[in-house]
């Protein structure tokens, strides 16, 4: 007769702990497990480091070569004196190619003269201010109204050397006439819709133009400024 032995609870309990999941003998801590290395996570870290030193670096240099200048609060035309109220100083970092006015030099700057158009907001250059009046000696300002078909569409700007063409309406034989002169401000007739250019010309030959004006048989040729 075989006599079987029952084996008790608590040695079986023992027998099925033994065994492990991840493999490591009953009682002991299994090690953790191994990290895998990703490359591309560690160039991209890398790659962020530098960007992030590259960009304080500019930054530093940025704010070391800034300095305060002038600039302007609302648009000077050519001609217009230059008021203490229409500078602003502002710090900024600019290019030492601009030669922009310093904000010590404010003091020399007002009481000039544009000596062309700065829009407002723009940064104050020395060669925007002048000494000379407008108009010069001999020579005088016309203000020319001309349409749309009258003058070269977006091509007029303050500086330009132009002619106004001239032809009379009255039944003159002559033909059209020009007289040279160089525009020192370009505006819109709100009224009329037309464009008024105010161009400086020889002395003796501002009522040509001005009766041509009042005509409105005088044209605007923009000239070469090469």
């Amino acid at each position: 007769m075989t006599t079987t032995t029952p084996v008790p609870e608590n040695t079986r309990a023992r027998g099925q702990a033994s065994a492990d999941p991840s493999g490591a003998p009953a009682g002991q801590i299994a090690p953790p497990p191994k990290m895998r290395r990703r490359p591309a996570l560690i160039a991209l870290s890398v790659v962020l480091v530098c960007v992030g030193a590259l960009a304080s670096a500019f930054a530093f240099q940025s704010m070391s070569n800034s300095q305060e200048v002038l600039t302007v609060r609302e648009t000077i035309n050519r001609g217009q004196v230059i008021d203490a109220d229409d500078l602003v100083v502002v710090q900024i970092g600019v290019d030492p190619a601009l030669q922009a006015v310093p904000a010590s030099s404010a003091e020399a700057v007002v009481g000039k003269r544009a000596a062309l158009d700065i829009a407002a907001g723009g940064v104050l250059t020395a060669e925007q201010v002048t000494d000379e009046s407008v108009p010069s000696a001999g020579n005088s300002v016309v203000g020319v109204s001309v349409t749309a078909a009258m003058l070269p569409a977006g091509q007029v700007r303050s500086g330009d050397e132009v002619r106004i063409v001239t032809t009379s309406t009255s039944g003159d034989t002559e033909g059209p006439t020009a007289v040279a002169g160089v525009v020192v401000g370009v505006t819109t007739d709100t009224v009329s819709g037309n464009t008024l250019v105010n161009v400086q010309v020889a002395a003796g030959d501002a009522p040509q133009v001005a009766a041509a004006s009042a005509e409105g048989s005088a044209a605007i040729v923009v000239d070469s400024q090469e």
